[in-house]
């Protein structure tokens, strides 16, 4: 039996686009190498040369899938990647990502961040007029619909297709000698775009798309700006060319992927993610306070909070768990069971920094609850006086549908518990989460209307189709 010891919530996909380079797939793997935190189960890269689309995609992290000889069969100047974490049950290589296909439009690949929310009525629509699904994806759909289309050029046959689908898309699509780049009207998900400057006067600067900027930094790319809601982007041998295929909407951007999903070191939405964090601890020190004599983050997502808080409440920051950064996953356990083996193989208590304090504990979310109550003990067993529990977001209370892997609301302890019952269920002295409000403020959303929040809130953005039939292998471009 396969041990998870994670207790997230899960972003799925990372996407990229590389195109007017002649290693493309090299810096599309440099991309996806940046990205892997979006998705660590599979991942692939289709690239062309021009005439031939070649694609290569594996179950695993991108450093073990791609090596000098991967890499080598997918030649050309322009390419795209994904990487994607899976759902439960669904960890397959046929729902691994870029799609290709060729069709009447010509040979195309599409990799997708987010989730169709009316894919299951679009593909039984499909399948009645006689297409033949090959994965169980939402982006799939997309597929079929660009193929069906009765547009003639390609870029109306896409924006054709994305007025038909209703949900979170940031996506990115290959032909033999374009790429296009798109996002929902609403702009669910992240997708950036940025440009290598040419060293030549002869020749155009490299255009590049990425879910963060982190994937820029590592390739040289200079950030230029966002995709925006509604937009298409085409770039071709005539240059970069924009339209929009849809009116925006009321714009509904997640406001988790500041408060946990992308990189601190990224540029989403407009805003540097680590001054959201930071915003964050330093609002909760002031919403919530409490005596102690440590701040200490639950690493790596919890630090920069922290580094917030402590800053805040003038308490000390001090790293009193180190996290192991080589567990992955293992089918190995103890044939005697050591209590809370899962959380000890990622997490280490340093006991000269916890004996005897008051500690403040800085998480980024609590989602069941059984890993915070791990580490609640783990840093009692090590030693402290008192353990407080401060989260850096309000409780999470409702499921997305919206590209993240959530456990269902019956799974969600905060949907089913008060706060000071969790505080119990953890062990904690204290449990604190921030507001809304505060969360709102921290990143920038004065207007209460730039960000979804609908996991704090339970009111969603978009008309939910079937929304309990969404199941994991339709959910997030998987």
């Amino acid at each position: 039996m396969q041990l998870t010891t994670d207790d997230k919530l899960h972003e799925e996909c990372g996407v990229v686009a590389i195109y007017g380079h002649p290693e493309a797939s090299k810096l599309a793997y440099l991309s996806l190498y940046a990205l892997q935190h979006r998705g660590q189960e599979s991942a692939g890269i289709a690239a062309s040369d021009g005439d031939n689309v070649r694609l290569h995609k594996s179950m695993g992290l991108v450093s073990d899938i791609f090596n000098a000889d991967a890499l080598a069969r997918v030649p050309g100047t322009l390419a795209i990647g994904h990487t994607r974490y899976s759902t439960t049950g669904d960890s397959a290589l046929l729902n691994a990502q870029p799609i290709m296909v060729e069709c009447a439009k010509g040979k195309i690949a599409l990799a997708h961040n987010g989730n169709i929310v009316n894919a299951l009525e679009i593909r039984a629509g499909l399948e009645h007029q006689g297409s033949i699904f090959q994965t169980t994806s939402d982006t799939e759909v997309i597929v079929h619909l660009i193929a069906r289309s009765r547009e003639q050029t390609l870029p109306d046959a896409m924006a054709d297709s994305l007025r038909r689908v209703e949900g979170a898309f940031s996506l990115v699509m290959l032909t033999p000698d374009r790429i296009f780049a798109a996002r929902d009207p609403r702009g669910f998900r992240p997708l950036v775009m940025g440009r290598i400057p040419s060293s030549s006067a002869h020749q155009a600067d490299t255009v590049v798309f990425a879910s963060e900027t982190c994937a820029f930094d590592l390739i040289g790319a200079v950030y230029e700006r966002e995709v925006k809601p509604g937009e298409l982007v085409i770039v071709g041998p005539e240059g970069v060319h924009s339209r929009f295929y849809s009116a925006q909407q009321p714009q509904s951007s997640c406001i988790f992927e500041h408060v946990y999903f992308s990189r601190p070191d990224s540029i989403i939405f407009g805003r540097a993610v680590q001054e959201s964090r930071d915003a964050m601890g330093r609002q909760l020190a002031l919403e919530s306070p409490v005596v102690a004599d440590i701040v200490v983050p639950v690493p790596d997502s919890g630090v920069t909070a922290a580094m917030g808080f402590s800053h805040e409440s003038g308490i000390p920051l001090q790293f009193g768990l180190i996290r192991n950064h080589y567990v992955g996953r293992t089918f190995i356990e103890p044939e005697q069971r050591v209590r809370d083996f899962g959380v000890k193989l990622k997490l280490n208590p340093v006991r000269k920094v916890l004996t005897g304090k008051r500690v403040v504990l800085i998480d980024d979310s609590i989602v069941r609850g059984t890993t915070s109550r791990k580490i609640v003990r783990m840093v009692r067993d090590a030693g402290a006086k008192e353990v407080h529990m401060r989260i850096s977001c309000p409780p999470t209370i409702s499921p997305c549908y919206y590209g993240v892997d959530t456990p269902s609301k019956s799974q969600l302890i905060a949907a089913n518990k008060s706060v000071e019952e969790i505080r119990e269920y953890i062990g904690a002295d204290s449990l604190a989460y921030l507001s809304l409000e505060g969360l709102r403020k921290a990143v920038g959303d004065t207007d209460d209307h730039v960000y979804c929040a609908a996991c704090y809130t339970g009111k969603y953005p978009t008309n939910l189709v079937e929304v309990e039939s969404i199941t994991p292998a339709m959910a997030t471009g998987v």
